[in-house]
């Protein structure tokens, strides 16, 4: 739902339509830290329903520009949802948003592009919001 996703999207949406392929949107949802506590069941809860709010508002967009889409709630970090599913599916190509940070930023606070780069076979496409 950020700007770098909302441009990436944009960007995937135009890639499958021209390469007539169909589009995964992939929601990684793992809250911080790991818990069976009720703090920690409660925001599960709240980003599974954030995810399927965006990942609902994203597939239409995808639907009215032609293009098949599938959605995925993923319980695990974004870069790892994003890389396990392109592995699984054979994607063609994972298109991640960026908000344009530095390597020395990227290094020290992790960033999904970044680190997809580093653990995936799957090309990237790294959109710029």
């Amino acid at each position: 739902g950020s700007r770098c996703a909302r441009a990436a999207l944009d960007v995937a949406i135009t890639a499958a339509k021209e390469l007539g392929d169909r589009l995964i949107l992939v929601f990684g949802d793992e809250p911080p830290g790991r818990s069976s506590g009720e703090e920690f069941r409660d925001h599960r809860r709240a980003l599974e329903e954030m995810g399927s709010k965006i990942l609902a508002e994203a597939a239409e967009k995808a639907r009215e520009a032609g293009v098949e889409v599938e959605t995925l709630l993923a319980p695990k970090k974004p870069h790892e949802a994003l890389d396990g599913v392109a592995r699984e599916r054979g994607a063609r190509m994972i298109v991640v948003g960026s908000y344009g940070e530095g390597p020395f930023r990227s290094a020290i606070l992790g960033s999904t592009p970044h680190k997809l780069l580093h653990i995936s076979d799957t090309p990237i496409l790294c959109v710029p919001a």
